[in-house]
């Protein structure tokens, strides 16, 4: 990992931490679906060793922000109600970790990587830059966000700028 990069993971770092979201760095011997990465009971998992891109943390993170404090304080056991993420909570995670990047001044490209995404990293950058923002709904419904008309009733700022980061 080059400095650049380095630089790029201690922000998400320290950003994730400000949230309320542990980080617990381990060995997971097992294959996880994000190499280097896997969640728990309202904290992310991080293999340093396995960890391949480190803007999927913005993901993670943004999969627990997404998610109810009750269902977050679940993850990982028999409690957790499934199916967890929902598709709703999917597509919001993926715009959320957008609203991060751009909060955090990191590089599109170093969260939306040419091996995630299903291929379609670059054609979330194109929609989300070009104000399409697939999953608004869902953030704004969760209370995290307000497309540009709700942002006017309310006077505050519009997506993707956030009102608060993590869901109650």
């Amino acid at each position: 990992m080059n400095s650049t990069t380095h630089d790029y993971l201690a922000r998400m770092q320290d950003f994730i931490l400000s949230l309320g979201i542990q980080l617990e760095y381990r060995s997971l011997p097992q294959t996880t679906f994000l190499p280097g990465l896997d969640l728990g009971p309202n904290c992310i998992y991080i293999d340093q060793e396995k960890l391949l891109y480190p803007g999927d943390l913005l993901h993670e993170a943004g999969h627990l922000a997404v998610t109810t404090a009750r269902q977050r304080a679940a993850i990982g056991s028999a409690e957790l109600e499934l199916p967890w993420p929902t598709d709703g909570e999917e597509i919001a995670a993926v715009l959320w970790s957008y609203a991060a990047a751009l909060h955090l001044d990191i590089p599109l490209h170093i969260v939306f990587h040419d091996d995630g995404y299903k291929d379609d990293s670059a054609w979330l950058i194109e929609n989300f830059s070009a104000g399409n923002y697939i999953g608004l709904p869902f953030l704004q419904w969760a209370g995290l966000c307000y497309d540009a008309e709700q942002a006017a009733v309310h006077q505050v700022q519009a997506f993707p700028v956030m009102q608060r980061w993590m869901r109650e």
